[in-house]
């Protein structure tokens, strides 16, 4: 599964590239405009939250969260994690997935994966440009954080 967040309107080719052999992938907000689904939806199945830019009509039909079971594996997306307002142990995640500060991490934290791939979008100040991948195999979720090696400077959709 590929993770990718805060594209502001972006999509890299080389975040096309890493996203290539994703079954499904995972927008955690601020997507820009509705180009960047259509062209993440052309590699794979995608599912995005609304982000704080996120505006006009087509945002609008956008979830603010959702959640997402894969297999065994229950994933909960919102892109802005300080407004969860769920105990994902009693609700028996596997992970939440955010974007908001375009600093990619990851952290396990009561048996839950927090995950932010980071931007793929514009750079920001130092931080890097990046995605996330998950893999689910059974009940057993693993991650990678991926920096990506950009080549230009993009043009917006």
């Amino acid at each position: 599964m590929g993770v990718i967040s805060d594209t502001h309107g972006i999509i890299r080719p080389e975040a096309v590239d890493a996203l290539r052999d994703s079954e499904l992938i995972v927008h955690a907000g601020d997507v820009g405009t509705p180009d960047v689904l259509k062209q993440l939806s052309a590699i794979a199945p995608t599912f995005a939250v609304r982000g704080n830019v996120d505006r006009g009509p087509w945002a609008q039909s956008l979830p603010l969260t959702r959640v997402i079971d894969v297999g065994q594996v229950r994933i909960y997306v919102l892109h802005d994690v300080s407004d969860l307002d769920i105990d994902p142990k009693a609700a028996e995640l596997s992970a939440v997935v955010s974007g908001h500060s375009h600093r990619p991490t990851a952290e396990v934290r009561g048996g839950v994966l927090f995950l932010n791939p980071g931007s793929a979008g514009p750079r920001r100040f130092s931080l890097p440009i990046a995605i996330a991948k998950l893999r689910v195999v059974g009940k057993s979720l693993s991650h990678e954080l991926i920096e990506l090696r950009v080549r230009s400077q993009p043009r917006p959709l």
